[in-house]
């Protein structure tokens, strides 16, 4: 039995544009959504605003310059040994209000400029389309994602960028956890899924559903495109996988973990098997939702399949119907609500943390589809510090990472489920995305900015640089 990983196996990190770029307003590039997000804290959600408003902070407007130094960044990379990093192209970069007839010539040249450095460094890109980075145009006139306009102009853009690095980019992702819309936070994850706000009177179930699936019509139509385009290309989407397991043996508890489960495999299901599944379906009918899609579109759900499924995860969470527990009451099933799991820990952001959780979700996925599976993200959000002699020690992130890797490995190695590779996120400190903070810090390489946006933007090398170096030269042999 193999004892190892495969020899081309994608060691890598991963980030995001609107989370490392900064440039916000710079090489032709248009408003983003992310460029309307004010800065949040542990506790304290960030504000949408409409449009920039004076006097706010808004950090992904700098981030941390990654468009003036990513050569150094790449150089550092190339250091640690990635094969693989895993970023998006800003959408916004490349069509500036969204629904432009030209792309930014400015926007397609940074990316060749980006791309060529990644691979004259022997590092293979891996790229997201859309990563919470549409043009704020396409919210204003024709209100996100929930107009099938939408659909067009991201097929446009689509279609653009995979032509001009058809030779230069192999790895493709659709749309960034594209799931997350349905897990409850519908006014920032609807937000930067959808480019959607809800408004006095809006059927917002009605709404999530109806976004969701015209992006799901817009990414298959993509994915049949860029395959046209380059037949070696390999086109995932990308979910955020977080199982729910059932509280207790009783038979309630597990069926609602299976109803809860069914928001993120709505996604999913289409995504890999081309067909709305019966459970939504049948969810629409009961509740009288009406979801507008056409028999063309179905046929385009149908060519569009993917390749692989790339997905997130950080933790699992529990649900139980005993009346006698306290927790979030949640309507999937009667009865039902999310609570702690007293069998693990979490984090200072209340993060729960579960390593077990990846090797369960790896088997529970590929057994669901039996296609190629690539961790794109996974690490610890900590606060770090940085000594006066510039090391940032940080055990706690080798110990996270450690103990998910160990059980990764045992999903290839003993249960047989086909991985290409793992990039955990963050691998240089950038801003984080659900709180807008810089000390979330989720690297392994140390930026010099505060939450105030105060700081030399010089970067460190902490200690688990080092260890994750060392992981991929033995590809994994010593974890």
């Amino acid at each position: 039995m193999e004892k190892n990983f495969d020899e081309n196996f994608l060691w890598g990190g991963a980030v995001a544009a609107h989370q490392i770029e900064g440039g916000w307003d710079q090489g032709g590039k248009g408003l983003s959504i992310a460029d309307v997000m004010t800065a949040g804290g542990n506790g304290i959600p960030r504000k949408i605003t409409k449009g920039i408003i004076e006097g706010e902070n808004y950090p992904n407007h700098e981030a941390i310059d990654f468009y003036h130094r990513y050569k150094e960044d790449i150089a550092l990379f190339k250091e640690l040994g990635l094969k693989a990093f895993r970023t998006s192209i800003n959408w916004a970069r490349i069509f500036p209000n969204g629904d432009d007839l030209e792309p930014n010539e400015e926007g397609l040249v940074f990316y060749d400029n980006l791309f060529d450095e990644l691979l004259a460094n022997g590092i293979e890109p891996i790229v997201t389309l859309s990563h919470f980075e549409i043009p704020y145009n396409l919210y204003q006139t024709y209100g996100g994602f929930k107009n099938k306009k939408v659909i067009d102009f991201f097929v446009r853009y689509g279609e653009t960028v995979m032509k001009r690095y058809k030779n230069k980019v192999k790895y493709w992702m659709t749309f960034n956890e594209i799931n997350n819309q349905q897990d409850g936070e519908y006014d920032v994850h609807l937000w930067t899924n959808s480019a959607v706000l809800f408004e006095e009177g809006d059927n917002q179930e009605e709404i999530i559903f109806q976004s969701g699936l015209n992006e799901l019509i817009a990414s298959a139509k993509v994915v049949k495109k860029g395959h046209e385009i380059n037949p070696d290309f390999q086109i995932g989407c990308m979910m955020a996988y977080v199982p729910v397991y059932p509280y207790t043996s009783n038979p309630d508890d597990l069926m609602a973990a299976n109803k809860v489960m069914h928001r993120r495999f709505f996604y999913s299901d289409i995504h890999v098997r081309g067909e709305i599944p019966a459970y939504t379906l049948k969810q629409w009918e009961r509740k009288g939702l009406n979801i507008k899609y056409t028999l063309e579109e179905l046929q385009a759900l149908r060519e569009g399949t993917v390749d692989y499924i790339g997905f997130s995860y950080y933790m699992s969470n529990a649900v139980t119907t005993l009346p006698d527990v306290k927790g979030h009451a949640i309507s999937d099933y009667p009865g039902a609500k999310m609570v702690n799991n007293p069998y693990i820990k979490s984090s200072e952001w209340g993060w729960p943390i579960d390593p077990v959780g990846l090797r369960y979700t790896l088997n529970l996925i590929y057994e669901r589809y039996q296609i190629p599976m690539f961790i794109v993200e996974n690490g610890f959000g900590a606060y770090d510090t940085m000594t006066e002699e510039g090391k940032v020690e940080d055990p706690y992130r080798v110990e996270y990472l450690k103990y998910h890797m160990e059980e990764m490995k045992k999903a290839v190695i003993e249960d047989g489920v086909e991985l290409m590779g793992y990039t955990p996120w963050g691998i240089i400190d950038i801003v984080s995305f659900g709180s807008g903070e810089m000390e979330k810090r989720y690297g392994m390489i140390y930026v010099d900015k505060d939450n105030q946006g105060k700081g030399t933007l010089e970067r460190y090398k902490k200690e688990s640089f080092k260890w994750y170096q060392n992981i991929i030269a033995t590809n994994g042999e010593e974890l």
